[in-house]
């Protein structure tokens, strides 16, 4: 007998209360084993995978890529006992909706719907003419049904009529691969005054073809499928995109740009909306509160940093270098460490709540890291315990990951003091946001050759700015002004470090 078991939306982690199906990993009908991973999920902070908890056939995927959901709302249901047959009681309640009601559940994703809220499941359609795509399997075969059953008449009708095209599957449908309902829900439309009338029925696509939909911030809906039995292809998707595009006024492809996905265009083609997500969702809470919160206090300093420059250039022939990257960000964490062991009392948070200062006995050091996802802040666990190449090794991992959106909410807690790079951007420097929980951060600005006075000479010298921002709630002027000078000491010669040890 088949056996429907239902996965709810974890909590990965630090109280989340949402978050975004990026991609589905498995379709309908895939057998899947017990942590195999289903799906990846967008949260406030990063990107996981989850895995499953169950063995089984992939039955149903209840939501659809894209679409934001709470945590406890079921999102995927698994046939543990594909090998069964449903059996159908006097009512038409099925024998596996019985036992999904009162199946198992998680501990803390919540409890399951009660049967009287459930949707009835329906027989099968033929599947005849129905083309077998990862995203349309039928439901599990239900010709075991004991004889005697309701079913079987309802079978042998079914066996003996002609095969025809079944027709698109309704919203209740459990073996289509979406609700239509989460769908609508979900996927943003693009305004034209072109769009052909909506479908009332499911709209038959695979994942993929689903994905570039909704990256071309297109309604599906709206798009006529070509393909077998009325399914919408990848061509169909292109074709609609250029028939209906807008004529916008700017001088880029809205539908190109990756920033714009998931928006709505207005119908004049010059204004997109996007939904704030996710990081970016979180970031700007947190800039907010940390803005409005801390009082920030900024100091400035410009420095000759020549001889940082060439102890890189040393460092990247060092044969016990030769595996990592160096740069002068390297040299500024290893310089802002030895600034903070000289001065721990701005390693530190403020405590609203005890009107406390907790001091921190160790340095998890941040990087703030631009990605495509927004700006994340993982940070280098006791970085203060790293050798010079220990970091390098450490600052390589954090960045690759970061990049890759796989940094985990984990990697960004606790972090005590951060460092902005923002000359990257070729910025000189800024006044730099303290990350939630931090009383300093230091902005370090774009080298560039300039003219310098130097031993009493004009010569051309490596010249960079550094800002760090304070909590002025506990760090005053003055230890702020110590801190970045001490920074500054570092980075203008190198081998001060041996001199502090």
């Amino acid at each position: 007998m088949p056996s429907y078991q239902q996965f709810r939306l974890p909590d990965v982690g630090e109280g989340l209360t949402e978050a975004d199906i990026v991609t589905w990993q498995v379709a309908v009908g895939d057998a899947v084993t017990v942590n195999q991973t289903l799906c990846e999920i967008e949260t406030a902070k990063s990107v996981v995978e989850l895995p499953s908890p169950f063995a089984g056939v992939v039955h149903e995927l209840l939501t659809p890529e894209g679409a934001t959901v709470e945590v406890g709302t079921p999102i995927i249901s698994i046939d543990v006992d594909p090998g069964g047959a449903a059996a159908v009681d006097d009512g038409g309640t099925s024998a596996a909706g019985e036992s999904e009601g009162s199946g198992s559940v998680l501990v803390g994703y919540g409890t399951k719907a009660s049967a009287s809220g459930r949707r009835p499941r329906r027989a099968a359609a033929p599947t005849a003419a129905m083309p077998a795509g990862p995203a349309d399997v039928a439901a599990p075969s239900t010709s075991a049904t004991p004889a005697g059953s309701a079913a079987t008449a309802a079978q042998a009708a079914t066996a003996a009529a002609p095969a025809v095209a079944p027709e698109p599957a309704t919203a209740g449908d459990p073996s289509g691969n979406f609700r239509q309902a989460a769908a609508d829900e979900s996927s943003p439309t693009l305004s034209t005054s072109a769009a052909p009338p909506r479908r009332s029925g499911r709209v038959l696509a695979k994942p993929p073809v689903r994905k570039l939909a909704k990256d071309l911030g297109l309604d599906l809906d709206a798009v006529a499928g070509t393909g077998p039995g009325g399914i919408i292809t990848r061509d169909d998707v292109e074709r609609y995109r250029d028939k209906s595009e807008p004529g916008s006024l700017a001088t880029y492809a809205g539908d190109e740009e990756p920033w714009l996905a998931g928006g709505l265009v207005t119908p004049d083609g010059r204004r997109t909306r996007v939904p704030a997500k996710s990081v970016r969702k979180r970031t700007a809470e947190a800039m907010v509160h940390s803005a409005f919160t801390a009082p920030h206090v900024t100091v400035f300093h410009t420095i000759d940093v020549t001889r940082t420059m060439k102890l890189v250039e040393r460092l990247k022939q060092d044969r016990d270098f030769a595996d990592v990257r160096v740069t002068p960000l390297l040299i500024t964490m290893r310089a802002l460490i030895s600034a903070v062991r000289r001065n721990p009392e701005v390693n530190a948070s403020w405590e609203d709540e005890t009107k406390e200062i907790v001091y921190k006995h160790y340095i998890n050091l941040g990087i703030a890291a631009a990605t495509p996802r927004g700006l994340v802040v993982p940070n280098i666990k006791d970085a203060h315990r790293l050798s010079l190449h220990e970091l390098a090794v450490a600052l390589g991992e954090l960045t690759d990951t970061a990049r890759a959106g796989r940094t985990q909410p984990a990697d960004m807690a606790d972090g005590t003091i951060t460092i902005t790079n923002v000359g990257v951007f070729g910025i000189d420097t800024g006044t730099p946001i303290l990350n939630p929980g931090e009383s300093a951060i230091l902005a370090f600005g774009a080298i560039r050759q300039q003219p310098w006075v130097h031993k009493g000479k004009i010569k051309p010298r490596w010249v960079t700015q550094l800002a760090l921002s304070v909590d002025h709630r506990l760090v005053d002027g003055g230890l702020a002004a110590k801190v970045l000078a001490d920074v500054a000491r570092v980075l203008e010669d190198p081998a001060q470090v041996l001199v502090w040890g």
